[in-house]
């Protein structure tokens, strides 16, 4: 499901405003797993600990399906194609409100991340961009 497939509720504030955006240590570190992994995608679940940080794959490596949110295409400088931004649809309806801020921090995630052999783990941050409807 894309964000256009949404109703208009679901929709940022400002369609000007990406839904998520990339640090530049987060951009830096895309580029070097790509130069050795090839395309990537991220997958941003629901879960806890560590199942609730963005996890970085293979492009195609991890199967999205019906309940997933493609969010963003992350334009990244210096790779030819976009990283596909995919987030569980019970995740999406939480955080439909925010713009999503993909970093970096020191110290190893738990999970298959391809970020995790290098000693960093991506992170999400977040900024509201709306206030949710009562």
């Amino acid at each position: 499901m894309t964000p256009a497939e949404h109703p208009q509720p679901n929709a940022p504030a400002d369609p000007a405003s990406p839904a998520v955006e990339l640090t530049p240590a987060a951009a830096e570190l895309i580029r070097v797993l790509s130069a050795v992994h090839g395309p990537l995608m991220f997958h941003q679940s629901g879960g806890c600990c560590d199942g609730s940080a963005p996890m970085c794959y293979p492009r195609g490596e991890f199967r999205t399906g019906g309940s997933d949110v493609l969010l963003a295409s992350l334009a990244v400088e210096g790779l030819d194609e976009p990283v596909p931004f995919w987030i569980s649809a019970s995740q999406y309806a939480l955080w439909r409100h925010t713009r999503l801020i993909v970093d970096v921090v020191e110290g190893r995630g738990s999970g298959f991340s391809l970020e995790a052999p290098e000693g960093v783990r991506f992170l999400i941050r977040s900024r509201l961009v709306r206030q949710p409807a009562s």
